[in-house]
């Protein structure tokens, strides 16, 4: 027996006490907040800023229900599994949740098109969904229906609504495109 091994709990509560103050960009508002090493992105959007739309679901970045945007260097946003990111990993970053993406004017595109033509079915997965959808349509405007199914293969829909996602997301393009003068 190892005399010197901590027990689950107390090892817990260790890094709790490493706990270091971050800062973190969610949905254009900056937060300070205290998160301890081994806290995922997920668990703080979750517990400590009450953002429930990113779904803790398999917690091992196979079904994509935690599908956050993180801005990359140039401002595109990349979908990330918040389940598996350390939130310490991603200060300073700008992290958009299904929470923050519609506007003050209405919902986002990809929004409006999940509703209208009914990809949300339970809607467990439909955060997750559409923010990958975004991210696909930031990096390729005019996807063809290979390029969509490719960029949402990380995301799981046990409802089975792959066919209406895939026309959504479709109409989606065409009505960003036609809003930015294209």
């Amino acid at each position: 027996m190892i005399s010197d091994a901590v027990p689950a709990r107390q090892g817990r509560d260790r890094l709790r006490k490493l706990s270091s103050a971050m800062r973190l960009t969610v949905n254009g508002r900056t937060c300070e907040l205290d998160v301890a090493p081994d806290v995922t992105l997920l668990s703080v959007l979750r517990d400590q800023l009450q953002l429930t739309g990113a779904k803790p679901a398999c917690e091992r970045g196979e079904c994509g229900a935690c599908t956050v945007l993180v801005a990359d260097p140039d401002g595109t946003p990349e979908p990330v599994y918040s389940c598996l990111a350390l939130a310490h990993s991603h200060e300073d970053d700008a992290v958009t949740t299904i929470e923050g993406l519609s506007h003050k004017s209405g919902p986002h595109p990809v929004q409006a098109a999940f509703v209208e033509h009914d990809a949300v079915q339970c809607g467990f997965c439909t955060p997750g969904q559409v923010l990958a959808a975004v991210a696909l349509l930031a990096r390729d405007p005019d996807p063809s229906d290979e390029a969509i199914v490719r960029a949402m293969s990380g995301n799981l829909c046990r409802c089975g609504t792959y066919p209406k996602i895939i026309r959504a997301i479709q109409s989606a393009a065409v009505a960003m495109r036609g809003s930015n003068g294209d």
